[in-house]
């Protein structure tokens, strides 16, 4: 019967993390490494270990042991199987909870966006998050942030609201209407020109994957739900389908402050 002393240190570390509730993007954090690679370490874990459960991880790890498998061949395929339900749970969980928030926060966005954002991350694979207020004339505020580096926010704060070009995410995403994923901000040529949102996000932010969702209410645009990864992972089909969510969410929020009266300026 396998045991956690099949394990590596790190897998260890990770099997421990998980069992006691932490996410992907708090291991991540913590290890300094990448949600993905947590997952892969997961995904060694349970097949290790032979479970497909958290609880039945935290029962190992404890000393229970599990009833014979009959069918130990497929221990890979049922760790992968078990960590995409598990997964899938934590998307339906996440999103039933940020709808009770809205619906519960009288239009106080300070306690919705922060939550929409912090969902946004860890279920999409990225280290900070940005939503912006669309003006006019293609300029936007950053009206919220999260895991931002301070070099990026101050930058947005002495700016306040800012004009985007047409060759940047934003300035792309304001035009078409639709969802921007740059593989790498630092590999396109607008970053070899004096841009100076470009410079910001690639320079002060250490942004390199991006992805810019569009926010709109009524063919309004309203914002952009903008999501960063500080290295070249591009965003996934998987993930930007989650990220339009919480960007549609995020309009939600948005358009019951401004009825109750409680949106900022």
């Amino acid at each position: 019967m396998p045991d956690s002393n099949e394990l590596s240190p790190r897998e260890n570390q990770i099997a421990e993390s998980y069992a006691a509730g932490c996410s992907y993007q708090k291991i991540a954090s913590d290890l300094h490494i990448a949600p993905s690679t947590v997952r892969t370490h997961l995904a060694t874990i349970y097949r290790k270990l032979e479970v497909s459960s958290k609880v039945e991880l935290a029962n190992r790890l404890g000393g229970s042991s599990l009833a014979p498998q009959d069918e130990v061949d497929h221990a890979a395929i049922i760790s992968e199987l078990a960590l995409s339900l598990e997964e899938a749970l934590s998307r339906e969980k996440a999103l039933t909870e940020v709808l009770r928030i809205i619906g519960a926060s009288h239009g106080d966005l300070n306690l919705v966006m922060p939550a929409i954002l912090r969902y946004a991350l860890d279920l999409c694979d990225a280290e900070f998050g940005i939503l912006f207020e669309y003006r006019d004339n293609k300029r936007y505020c950053a009206s919220f942030t999260l895991g931002i580096p301070q070099a990026f926010q101050s930058w947005l704060d002495d700016n306040g609201t800012f004009a985007v070009s047409d060759q940047t995410g934003l300035g792309r995403m304001t035009t078409l209407r639709e969802v921007i994923n740059i593989i790498d901000v630092k590999s396109e040529a607008i970053y070899r020109t004096d841009d100076p949102l470009r410079f910001a996000t690639a320079d002060l932010g250490g942004a390199r994957s991006f992805a810019a969702i569009p926010m709109v209410a009524a063919d309004r645009l309203i914002g952009a739900f903008t999501i960063y990864r500080q290295s070249v992972r591009p965003f996934s089909d998987d993930a930007l389908r989650l990220a339009q969510i919480f960007a549609a969410q995020s309009v939600i929020a948005l358009e019951n402050a401004r009825l109750l009266g409680g949106a900022r300026p």
